[in-house]
Parts: C-alpha cells; structure tokens; sequence
C-alpha cells in the first residue's frame, strides 16, 4: 500500500512510519514540525519507498500520487504541547481531520482516526469500554484536547454514515517508548528524565492513580492492525494491566539504578484517578494485544534515553 500518515514525525508517528516501511508499504509523512522532529525520521530519509512533507493538515495539504490508507496522528498530544497550543489542537482535531477525511474519501482510502483514551475524561466507569460516553469537562485546562478527539470521532462517524468513507476510530491508552521527547509532559518520560538526572520524581497527589501503559511496538501493530482491516471502531489499544504511578516511579528507579527520591505534589485539575481499557473488541476483530511487559519496555525506552544524551554531549576538543 501507499499510507500517508499526518503527525509521521511525532513519538508515535514515527515509529509507525517505521514499521510500516519495514513490511514494504510505500509511506508519505505529512508534518509541520511544531512537536515532531526531524532526528525521528532520519534513519528513513534515504528509502526510497518514503517521503516527508513540510505541512500543516489544519491549512492546505500538499499531497501528490496515490493513497491507499491515510493514518491521522496529526495533533499536540502531551498536556506540555496542548496546553501551549491550545487553539493549534483544536483546528488539528477539527480542520485537519475533515482535510484528512476529504484527502482519503478522495482517494478511495481506508481512514484510521487516532484518537485516545482521554475521550473517557476521568471516568466514573471502570474499566473503560468502547460504549462508555466518558466524564469531560468541556471547559477544564485539558478540554482543548479532550474535545478536539472527541470532535473528530464525530466528524468520522458523519462521514462514514453520510459519503460511505472507510473510517476506523482507535482510542490510544498512554503508550510510551523510544524517541519520546524529555519535556513532554508525559509521566513516563518525565520520570525517566527526572531519575537519569538524580532528580527527585514528581508524582502527584500520593500517586495512587492508576494509568495502562502499552510500549510502542504494541501500539504500532494494533494500528496496523486497523488499517488492514474494514472495522469502523471505536477500537480501545492499550494495555489492560492498570499500574498506580507510584509502581511505576518505583519501577523506574529500578530499571535506571537511579537513587532519586519522590516528591509529592498536589494532583492538578481534572487529572484522571483511574484509567484501564476493556480490550475484548480488539482481541476479538483484530487478533491484538499487548505483549511487552512493563519491566522490558521501561529499559528499552531508559536505554534509549541514555544513548541520546551521549549523542547529545559536544565532542571535546582534542588536547
């Protein structure tokens, strides 16, 4: 196939342009670098079978050839990023979806809506399944990105009834991996910082919430998963072993030998107490779960880590 993924520079989005050049798909990166990087497609730059684009999906997008998928990550996803662009995020959920809705309609593509298990808000039902309205607040400092998601899976759904698209929602629990970004914002990753720089860990409240995390290369198959497939969704990807925050700071201690402390803070506004997804309908029509263990997943991603911070250190001179 030729898959055009928008956000391909992004955490995610790299890692599935990566895998699907990897089974020998043709991939089109559609990417305005406000949060991805350029260092996230480097190893693919010199295929032949991939291309990068400089674009916004919420403007005018430029797009030449054919399209079999169309994979939409585009978006601000980490509470650093939406928080800073807070009107950036909700014309990516609304404009840039309806512009990759257009681009794939046209096409005759297969649409894959990446959307996220923040449409759940802080749920009052546990664990979460697909038919859970969810619990948002529409005015809260974390709607622009809860409702932008929650816009798009509308948008999805109109086009699927009313011009017959070939649309597929997934609703992405926290995933975490190689090539996340330091000071995203995102638990993992900042405690994984905080730990390698001898840093006290940040938990908040008395780190009792409870997050799933599913490593990345799980994440990656379950799109793909997806994209292969006819299903319309919503489809829950995650992993359904629910950890409290504290498990994992202790865990990441472990893995990075660190000797940190905890520093406990107030929980912030709206922050979720509880997340779990039910997975059963990706079990069951798309033969998906998650299969790397928490354990192995933290030191992949700590490894990673550490290898980019020795690429990052300035070559001394020589004496």
């Amino acid at each position: 196939m030729r898959v055009v993924v928008s956000g391909g520079a992004g955490f995610l989005g790299s890692h599935l342009c990566e895998a699907l050049l990897a089974r020998g798909d043709n991939v089109c990166c559609l990417d305005n670098f406000s949060s991805g990087r350029s260092a996230n497609l480097a190893h693919l730059m010199g295929n032949p079978r991939f291309d990068c684009v400089l674009c916004d999906v919420t403007d005018r997008i430029r797009f030449s050839g054919e399209a079999d998928a169309v994979a939409h990550l585009a978006s601000p996803a980490s509470p650093f990023d939406y928080e800073r662009y807070p009107l950036e995020t909700l014309a990516a959920g609304s404009r840039g979806t309806e512009n990759m809705l257009r681009l794939a309609v046209r096409h005759g593509a297969r649409f894959v809506l990446a959307s996220t298990s923040e449409v759940y808000g802080d749920p009052l039902v546990h664990p979460q399944d697909e038919d859970y309205w969810g619990h948002v607040n529409p005015v809260g400092p974390r709607s622009v990105y809860d409702e932008a998601k929650r816009f798009a899976e509308a948008l999805c759904t109109a086009y699927r009834r009313t011009r017959d698209a070939d649309v597929g929602i997934v609703r992405i629990f926290n995933t975490y991996g190689p090539r996340m970004r330091a000071h995203d914002g995102r638990v993992v990753s900042t405690l994984v910082r905080q730990a390698l720089d001898r840093e006290p860990l940040t938990l908040f409240g008395d780190g009792g919430q409870t997050r799933s995390f599913c490593y990345v290369d799980d994440m990656v198959r379950g799109l793909i998963a997806m994209l292969d497939s006819r299903l319309p969704g919503p489809v829950n990807l995650g992993n359904p072993r629910e950890r409290t925050v504290l498990e994992l700071a202790e865990l990441v201690l472990l893995v990075t030998g660190s000797d940190s402390g905890l520093r406990f803070l107030p929980l912030p506004v709206d922050d979720p107490v509880r997340r779990r997804p039910v997975i059963t309908r990706a079990r069951e029509e798309l033969g998906w779960s998650p299969t790397v263990p928490l354990e192995e997943g933290l030191r992949h991603t700590v490894e990673w880590f550490v290898a980019e911070r020795h690429r990052a250190q300035p070559v001394g001179r020589p004496s």
